[in-house]
């Protein structure tokens, strides 16, 4: 007979100031633990997916120069506009192509960008497409 054997068998006490803690709640003073700190993040990071710039063909700059242009004779009718363009993202390389429908505000040659309304501004070489019902009258391709 072992030197235990009296106390291996006998119910644990019951503590009548506390109640026990839940499973849950005992597993849960561990979790704060993290021994490698922002490596989660980093890993969402890295998982994290972006684009790459679509370079647009000559025939396609001078199209939308032309639909700029059109859009900048009309500027104070504010003209409205589906717009495609390019966001860079500001971790890594690469970023998303973003689609709004807005009102352009101005136009602004010496910057090469437009101005929308909500003063947002994008600059020409980010813009993939911009449409607007002003083009469609104009017969533009």
């Amino acid at each position: 007979m072992g030197q235990y054997d009296a106390i291996l068998h006998m119910n644990k006490p019951a503590d009548k100031k506390h109640k026990p803690m839940s499973i849950h709640n005992r597993a849960a003073q561990f979790a704060p633990f993290d021994a490698l700190t922002g490596f989660s993040e980093q890993i969402y990071e890295t998982a994290r997916l972006t684009d790459a710039r679509i370079e647009l063909s000559e025939e396609a700059k001078a199209s939308l120069d032309l639909r700029l242009r059109i859009l900048e004779k009309n500027i104070g009718h504010e003209p409205l506009v589906t717009i495609t363009y390019f966001l860079a993202d500001t971790k890594k390389e690469g970023g998303i192509y973003q689609t709004r429908s807005c009102r352009i505000k101005k136009l602004l040659p010496c910057e090469e960008c437009l101005q929308l309304e909500d003063d947002t501004r994008i600059c020409f070489e980010d813009i993939l497409s911009i449409d607007s019902p002003l083009l469609s009258e104009a017969d533009v391709p």
